[in-house]
């Protein structure tokens, strides 16, 4: 019945309108100094206040839409990261944020370091910085969500 009900044109509309409208994003530090954790959580302060475009930051990755990832990739956290990326329902996007998320920053060369966010899963928008500074979060997630938006154009001119 539910699937029955998703089939509607009408209904999976407004799911794709609200996905890309109000999107729910889960957060996962994989590890490091923690730089980029305290600027992702200041996007929620009143000063940024994302919420006020919709964005919720939740807890449990089958209900989000947005993957926000910081921290540089180990050995003992990565069955976690794709663990969490694997829960999510599709269509789904990855936010690598900071030089750690990118390529594993000043911690590369450590022995357990594996590397950046893009060595376990696909990453869908890179933001740059050390740690990366608010404004960029937040033109990461948009640019994040016009590709979510390009994911379902495509998905709805594939059916």
């Amino acid at each position: 019945m539910v699937k029955d009900l998703l089939k509607n044109s009408a209904v999976k509309k407004i799911i794709e309108k609200s996905q890309v409208k109000s999107p729910w994003l889960v957060h996962y530090d994989c590890g490091s100094c923690n730089g980029c954790d305290i600027e992702t959580l200041a996007c929620l302060t009143p000063l940024y206040d994302v919420e006020r475009f919709g964005v919720i930051n939740i807890g449990n990755p089958k209900h989000a839409d947005v993957l926000i990832v910081t921290g540089s990739v180990n050995s003992r956290n990565k069955k976690v990261l794709k663990q969490i990326y694997d829960q999510m329902p599709a269509p789904k996007i990855v936010i690598a944020v900071g030089s750690c998320g990118l390529t594993g920053g000043i911690f590369r060369d450590a022995y357990n370091v594996v590397g950046g966010v893009d060595k376990i899963i696909p990453v869908d928008v890179y933001v740059p910085g050390c740690p990366a500074r608010p404004e960029a979060i937040i033109d990461g997630v948009v640019e994040g969500l016009n590709k979510l938006k390009e994911i379902q154009q495509a998905a709805a001119l594939a059916s």
